[in-house]
């Protein structure tokens, strides 16, 4: 049998060799040391919203539909390349070792590939906080789905980050495939390119499906967790079970509020 410490060398080997602009200088030193930054970032983000909105009371919405059309495109253009490279390696994995090895060892996490798309997975996180300016400058209707998301994904993704938490590489590889397809409905939204109209609805699905997920894999790390080896901790598996369950609660109301009860109004009222 193959030592476990030869895994992520051996899938890049095979398969998954790192182009070039993937071996750029290793920012995970720096980013690991100032996680917490995360923490400060996520507070003044929360301020901002509130000086935006106050500051937009007394004036009218700003169209920015050709920036928020670039916007979105650069993002979904991003998750898009990330969901080809990380879907790729993490399903090889799973293939070759197992859903077991993906959630509990972390040899992986050091892969040229792993490494490079988990920081600038980790850095999206902040850049993606722009969402909100834009609501807010158009004087959009601004959910606590939004900004609660937003804000602690931001900070539990640097958390996991700095623990070098496997599980976190599926967090990762299924939030940039939700993205991808988000992301892409914004631009044709923004743009206002006609699109098929249950893609709104399959959007919300898939991010319930990711919480289902998520939630998933955070209760075979708490059972795989007595196993040698096994790269997890009790605070971790906490506040990944708390935050999915939120997000899943938020995301399924949502969904029942936006696209069933607006339905079952407009049916006739029986005679």
């Amino acid at each position: 049998m193959v030592p476990a410490i030869n895994v992520s060398r051996e899938v890049g080997q095979l398969l998954f060799q790192p182009y070039d602009f993937e071996t750029t200088r290793d920012l995970r030193p720096f980013l690991e040391e100032y996680w917490a930054t995360a923490f400060p970032i996520a507070l003044v983000y929360l301020l901002l919203i509130l000086v935006g909105q106050n500051y937009m009371k007394a004036k009218k919405g700003f169209d920015l539909q050709w920036p928020l059309v670039l916007w979105s495109f650069c993002l979904a253009l991003f998750s898009i390349l990330g969901t080809v490279r990380t879907w790729g390696y993490m399903g090889t994995l799973i293939l070759r070792r197992g859903l077991k090895h993906t959630v509990c060892f972390n040899e992986y996490v050091d892969d040229t590939i792993i490494k490079f798309w988990s920081c600038l997975f980790l850095l999206s996180k902040v850049i993606e906080l722009g969402d909100t300016a834009f609501i807010i400058l158009r004087k959009r209707p601004l959910i606590f789905m939004h900004w609660y998301h937003h804000s602690t994904v931001l900070v539990f993704t640097s958390f996991g980050y700095k623990n070098k938490v496997p599980s976190g590489g599926w967090f990762m590889t299924m939030n940039f495939g939700v993205h991808a397809i988000m992301y892409t409905y914004y631009t044709l939204k923004a743009a206002r390119v006609k699109h098929p109209r249950l893609l709104p609805m399959i959007i919300t699905s898939l991010q319930i499906l990711q919480m289902v997920m998520g939630t998933t894999v955070g209760i075979l790390t708490y059972i795989w967790k007595q196993e040698q080896g096994c790269h997890t901790t009790m605070e971790h598996f906490f506040w990944s079970f708390v935050l999915y369950s939120t997000y899943f609660i938020l995301f399924a109301h949502f969904f029942c509020k936006t696209y069933i009860k607006p339905q079952v109004k407009t049916k006739p009222k029986s005679q």
